[in-house]
């Protein structure tokens, strides 16, 4: 197989990564001639490498060790250190280029100064103050991706509170599981978001939520759709200030784990789980991932298709921290067309576009040539997350948006906001694999034994910390959540819930999940949600569902039900259930297929068999997902290897 793209000589110059290699060579005295090179220093010596990242983007003084504990879980990163993630971002003030391009579907589309961008974070700030908000104190969003969304984080986090949110395609229920586990002190909204050229009214979400939220002493509401919020302050109030005289953005200075944001995982029981993240872990991977990785810099305009609800949310804000332009738009990727993405990219002069391998698939279907229909000549990277890339997509991708562009496929997750596989400027792309290992992220695959293989599927497996690891889990005081969530198989090895393969050229190719996390469109999303919401039909007995992720790049996510007695699967019922997730829940969760099953097969201790089943669809041997002697009614499984080939096939 033959490269998809190769970097140019020039390419390598160019690269933000070949300077920091110099960095690096010059601080240690030892050539770093290619990134393999420097991947393999970057985790041999991890304190060094990292060391090396602060300095190398200017972010002041360290007050003593780098890396004084390398425990996981416990590592502890630069004790005594004190920062705020906003410092790094007001330090890329400028005027030549907008903070922030905001596109809708329906309005025109507009540009946010660095002047206006911090002048109403400033605002902000001191209105959050004067509500009585303090440093640890939780802010909560609903919110679309619209630059309001980003003022709200930015002001958050530079008084020292913690900021997290959801997208308003969450109904009020799904958002207060998530939301209300903070008890937040000040929930930031907006009157509705349009979707597919329709209009979202969210005043009753809102209201619902509002109820929900006890300690809310205030609420700050943006107009969106020109309605009017009750018992709201206006956004325009909340970010009022005097335009003869700049605003100054007073930050707290915290300890370098201080929590920076909360953002969910998604969860396959009970309520979704809050993973804490610390302004300094956060502000060293992003610098590194955005900026080495990425090759995103002050001259670039950075668009993923992204909601607040997804931490590609968070990382696209990073962008800001090396002074590139970002793209909020709020609206469907395939709005009025499939090819809206691409449509947008060419509008904003979008330099480094970020989608999934089901929107791809979804212009493939469509029969979509974007770069017939649009001036793609400002792109020169497209990332893609939130599912394996197959070959024959990253190979459409080449010949349709132009072999200019790099594919950089790229994995990681919520549990470390950021990616640890992927790209970089000066490595080649490979058609359906991923191109290397993230500087300073020590990935392995380990067979069952927790031994490193090559050449065949093993787990995704992280061996040594990284700083943006969670600080913790909320509402785990002893931290056994957090433990069991990662470290249960491999003591002192973080186990992703990935099957990997890394092949003798040190590309990655990624299986999909090996644990039940539903995948779907680049958004984890959790089966218990669904559950929730389907099982309390007074016509179903129980449900599961799957994410299978499919040869040709898509994904097919049924839901199987066991009905009450007398009931019957009509398409009423159908209808109904779809309905029911679609406003209990979100319009995403809503499955492919209703399937009728004639039971749920569960662990001996009553736990769904989410991954087995999901399994026995991609084809494996049944007699091999799972030991028949742990299942409740074994049985069952032989129901589900039969209906594979009819609907799979």
């Amino acid at each position: 197989m033959q490269p998809q793209w190769v970097p140019t000589e020039q390419d390598i110059a160019d690269a933000r990564i070949t300077d920091f290699a110099k960095f690096a060579e010059a601080r240690t005295g030892v050539a770093k001639p290619d990134y393999h090179t420097l991947w393999q220093w970057s985790v041999d010596e991890l304190a060094d490498f990292w060391h090396a990242v602060w300095d190398y983007f200017e972010l002041g003084d360290i007050a003593g060790e780098v890396l004084a504990d390398t425990t996981m879980p416990g590592a502890q990163w630069f004790p005594g250190t004190r920062l705020n993630y906003v410092d790094q971002l007001v330090r890329q003030f400028r005027t030549d280029r907008p903070a922030i391009i905001a596109v809708g579907e329906d309005t025109p589309t507009r540009e946010v100064s660095w002047a206006e961008l911090i002048d109403e974070t400033a605002a902000l700030a001191q209105t959050l103050r004067s509500l009585g908000v303090r440093p640890g104190d939780r802010v909560a969003g609903y919110l679309p991706n619209i630059p309001e969304a980003v003022i709200a984080f930015l002001a958050t986090a530079s008084i020292g509170a913690v900021w997290s949110a959801c997208g308003q395609d969450y109904s009020a229920k799904a958002a207060l599981d998530r939301l209300g586990q903070l008890e937040p002190t000040v929930l930031i909204t907006v009157d509705g978001y349009r979707f597919g050229g329709k209009a979202h009214d969210k005043r009753e979400d809102i209201a619902a939520l509002r109820a929900g939220l006890g300690t809310l002493r205030a609420t700050i509401a943006a107009d969106r759709l020109g309605l009017d919020v009750a018992d709201a302050t206006p956004w325009r109030e909340a970010v009022a200030h005097d335009d003869a005289a700049p605003a100054v953005i007073t930050t707290e200075t915290v300890d370098f784990d201080h929590p920076l944001w909360i953002v969910f995982s998604s969860g396959t029981t009970g309520l979704p789980k809050g993973i804490v993240h610390g302004h300094g872990g956060v502000l060293l991977e992003h610098l590194k991932a955005v900026a080495l990785q990425t090759d995103i810099g002050p001259n670039d305009t950075f668009f993923w298709y992204t909601s607040p609800s997804w931490m590609m949310w968070n990382f696209q804000v990073s962008g800001l921290l090396v002074g590139a332009t970002i793209v909020c738009y709020d609206g469907s990727p395939t709005h009025p067309a499939a090819d809206g993405l691409w449509r947008i990219a060419a509008e904003t002069g979008t330099t480094v576009l970020g989608t999934s391998p089901g929107y791809a698939l979804a212009c493939i279907k469509a029969g979509a040539v974007p770069r017939a229909a649009h001036d793609l000549s400002a792109l020169r990277a497209i990332g893609i997350t939130g599912a394996s890339l197959p070959t024959s997509t990253a190979i459409w991708l080449g010949a349709n948006i132009g072999d200019h562009v790099q594919v950089n496929s790229i994995s990681g997750g919520t549990d470390v906001v950021s990616a640890f596989l992927g790209g970089a400027r000066t490595v080649a792309s490979w058609p359906g694999e991923l191109s290397t290992r993230f500087l300073g992220a020590a990935i392995e695959s380990f067979d069952g034994t927790g031994q490193p293989v090559r050449g065949e599927v093993g787990e995704l497996v992280i061996t040594k910390p990284m700083p943006s690891m969670p600080v913790r889990f909320w509402h785990d005081p002893d931290g056994k959540r957090y433990h069991d969530a990662y470290f249960d198989m491999y003591p002192g090895v973080w186990r992703h819930g990935d099957w990997i393969t890394i092949t003798d050229r040190e590309s990655i190719v990624v299986h999909g999940r090996s644990d039940s996390t539903l995948n779907r469109h680049g958004i984890r999303m959790g089966s218990a949600d669904i559950y929730q919401a389907v099982e309390r039909l007074p016509e179903i007995a129980e449900a599961l569902v799957i994410g299978a992720e499919q040869p040709d790049g898509g994904y097919w996510m049924p839901l199987f039900v066991v009905l009450a007695p007398g009931a019957e699967l009509t398409d009423d019922l159908k209808t109904r259930i779809c309905t029911t997730i679609r406003t209990e829940v979100s319009p995403r969760h809503v499955p492919d297929e209703i399937l009728l099953a004639p039971g749920i097969p569960h662990t001996r201790t009553g736990k769904k068999l989410e991954v087995p089943i999901k399994k026995l669809f991609q084809g494996a041997d049944a007699s091999r997902v799972v030991e028949r002697s742990a299942v409740d009614q074994p049985e069952l499984l032989d129901w589900y290897a039969v209906q594979r080939p009819s609907a799979v096939g």
